[in-house]
């Protein structure tokens, strides 16, 4: 059960929302599309130790693509690799977690959305915030049209995935989520969608695979660490507006 209120924030097309989901509070920074409606809607999670406005300054999302609405969620303490304690913000990795509290979170925001395309709802995003991504795709695959996961990989998630298109962001020299790891997910996902391998197109660090019934497969690969590159989150829109479902 969830209950929601609005408190707005300085900017007009902007608020921070308050969703209250099995008696706790949640909070989101919500940036309304601009122009005619219905808007797309792009979810983006932040990494472990993060909070939404880590996130909007990391994807700024509303920058690149105006017209969608975006909602940056934030985590609650959440035990994670490196915080064995779980005094960090962060999201729940697996089904069931935490009672599913943060999947249920996802749900009320969803529940609260109007005036958004039901068929163009995405998700993104980086480290811990990409793992929830890829949970997001198994256990919600019916209503996201694309996903934009960063320096996490998707292990035995893909199993429950329905066929969508995506662009996976990593780092060679991860050093927190190793890049083996990210590169067998990468490899799961090209199967998954049929993408074209030997089409694939290369500019800079960005990757293009066509695939099956209009799919695509992008990776962004760059030789740095767990960063999530700047120049990552362009090629990650324009990704996520080119699919519907």
């Amino acid at each position: 059960m969830f209950v929601i209120t609005v408190v707005l924030a300085l900017q007009s097309h902007s608020s921070v929302e308050h969703f209250t989901v099995d008696g706790v509070d949640r909070v989101a920074t919500v940036i309304v599309g601009e122009g005619r409606e219905p808007h797309p809607l792009v979810f983006a999670f932040h990494g472990h130790g993060g909070n939404m406005q880590n996130s909007a300054r990391m994807f700024h999302v509303e920058r690149l693509w105006p017209e969608a609405t975006v909602i940056y969620p934030e985590g609650l303490p959440t035990k994670g690799r490196t915080d064995p304690e779980g005094l960090k913000r962060g999201w729940q990795q697996r089904p069931g977690e935490n009672g599913d509290r943060d999947v249920k979170f996802v749900d009320a925001m969803l529940a609260s959305m109007k005036h958004v395309d039901p068929k163009r709802i995405y998700a993104m995003g980086h480290s811990n915030g990409g793992r929830f991504t890829y949970l997001l795709w198994a256990l919600r695959g019916d209503i996201f049209a694309a996903y934009g996961p960063s320096g996490s990989p998707a292990t035995g998630l893909v199993r429950q995935f329905k066929p969508a298109s995506v662009f996976h962001t990593a780092g060679e020299k991860d050093q927190i989520v190793p890049y083996a790891g990210q590169k067998l997910t990468i490899e799961a996902l090209q199967r998954l969608d049929g993408a074209e391998i030997q089409h694939g197109t290369t500019v800079g660090y960005v990757t293009l695979f066509p695939a099956k019934n209009g799919l695509e497969v992008g990776t962004y690969i760059s030789p740095m660490g767990h960063a999530f590159p700047p120049d990552a989150v362009a090629a990650t829109v324009e990704l996520l507006r080119r699919h519907s479902k």
